[in-house]
Formats: structure tokens, sequence, C-alpha cells
């Protein structure tokens, strides 16, 4: 199994940046899928989760509600996070994760990417 995380990079504050995670050797469909983050000197921390098969139902940690937007597309077995209104404090390195038929809050994820750097200058 392999979760290959892209999209990170330099922003400003205040504005955008979509990662992807592209998945390979798995059946896609039946992971809930999700991204973490974590910043210098802080612990991973959870950041949304979408659910397996359709992803009719998404979660988000509170301090990206409004402003992060997760989604799925099984045809390509990738799953991406859109981020809107970006500020220092969003500064990590971003992890994707999959949990087989887990929930939304990917308490115990079973595969991690390998991590994309977002870097939120003010």
């Amino acid at each position: 199994v392999q979760l290959q995380a892209s999209g990170g990079g330099l922003a400003q504050a205040g504005g955008s940046l979509k990662l992807s995670c592209a998945a390979s050797g798995l059946t896609f469909s039946n992971y809930a899928m999700g991204w973490f983050r974590q910043a210098p000197g802080k612990e991973r921390e959870f950041v949304a989760g979408i659910s397996w098969n359709d992803g009719t139902h998404t979660n988000y940690t509170d301090s990206v509600k409004g402003r992060f937007a997760i989604s799925r597309d099984n045809a390509k077995n990738t799953v991406y996070l859109q981020m809107n209104s970006l500020k220092p404090e969003d500064t990590a390195v971003y992890y994707c994760a999959a949990d087989r038929f887990g929930s939304i809050y990917l308490r115990t994820p079973l595969f991690w990417g390998q991590g994309t750097q977002v870097t939120v200058s003010s």
C-alpha cells in the first residue's frame, strides 16, 4: 500500500493550497480517508476525515471548519484537501491516512502517507 501526498508548498496568509493523496495497493472505496498535520514541536493532530465508500460524511477539527474541505474521487483513488483562508498557524507537515471501513474520526489509521510541507507566511 502506498499513499502519495502532494500539493504542499508556500502560501501567504489568506491564500489557498490544495493537497492531493493518491492511494495504490488497496481497495480505495473501502477506506475512510483523512488528513493529519504536525507542526514543529507539536504532536500530530487530526485535521479532516471523509467516510469510506461515497464520502457522504466528513469531519473537521474546529480550527479549520469553514476554511478547509476534504473530498475524494474513488475513480482516481485520490483524496483531496482544499485549504482556503490559510493562516500562519496552519504551517505543518500534512499527512494523509487510511482506515479500512473506519470512521470519519480516523482514530486508528492503518496506513500513512509520507507527508507534504505546508508553510504559510504572514
